[in-house]
């Protein structure tokens, strides 16, 4: 009797000890499953479905969005559109703000633009603003060539002459106030002339501009029979 009732209390010992380390064996699996999950490295807390909830210091917190899923990870830095915000609790990815925005520093200053467009103190332009030229090495604006105000227009003038002539042609003109960073930046124009009407046709002293047979001739109104005779001569060309 006392041998059947040490042989039973052997058999509870034994099971007892089994079932102790069945569980320590599946907290060991349990922990070495969480360990190798991909999505739950760098995390301090993480599930299979949801991902990281909490990261480890250092690290930024961004919530992945997949479709109708969404999970957390925890990253080294922020992917493109996004910039890491640090906080007391928990460092995170907040997006960038700034419109056509690669990559950026803070919510209202980006460092690079998406394709196509030109990174002008924070802010993204698909032209330059005046007063700055693209650099398509860096595909940022720099500073262009500075121009002053136009001058007022010119005497109206033709062959250096104000008189004589019907038409003439007027310029104003503005002077370069700064050069370009670089001298493969063009400035702008800095002379233009335009059309315009002269105040004289007939110079003073009785000096007459006409054409004849696309020549220009000049006539001396003091002999007018001189005049008419050399006039004739010219319509016969």
């Amino acid at each position: 009797m006392q041998f059947r009732l040490f042989s039973f209390a052997l058999i509870i010992l034994n099971c007892m000890d089994y079932s102790h380390c069945q569980g320590n064996r599946w907290r060991r699996n349990k922990r070495a499953s969480y360990v190798s999950n991909p999505i739950c490295k760098g995390c301090l807390s993480c599930s299979k479905d949801n991902g990281c909830s909490r990261c480890q210091q250092k690290l930024f917190f961004f919530l992945r969005r997949e479709g109708m899923r969404q999970y957390g990870e925890c990253l080294h830095s922020c992917p493109s559109g996004y910039y890491g915000h640090r906080a007391p609790d928990m460092n995170r990815c907040a997006r960038c703000r700034i419109e056509n925005c690669d990559s950026c520093f803070s919510k209202d200053f980006c460092t690079k633009c998406k394709v196509g467009f030109y990174l002008h103190r924070g802010r993204c332009f698909d032209e330059c603003p005046d007063g700055f030229a693209p650099l398509d090495e860096t595909m940022e604006c720099v500073e262009g060539c500075e121009v002053g105000h136009w001058s007022e227009w010119g005497t109206c003038s033709r062959n250096n002459r104000t008189c004589g002539f019907k038409w003439g042609l007027e310029t104003r003109t503005r002077q370069i106030v700064k050069k370009p960073a670089k001298d493969t930046i063009p400035c702008p124009t800095i002379a233009e002339s335009r059309r315009c009407k002269m105040a004289m046709r007939h110079c003073p002293g009785g000096i007459l501009q006409t054409k004849s047979c696309d020549v220009e001739v000049t006539y001396d109104l003091k002999n007018l029979n001189t005049a008419t005779t050399e006039i004739k001569a010219r319509t016969k060309c």
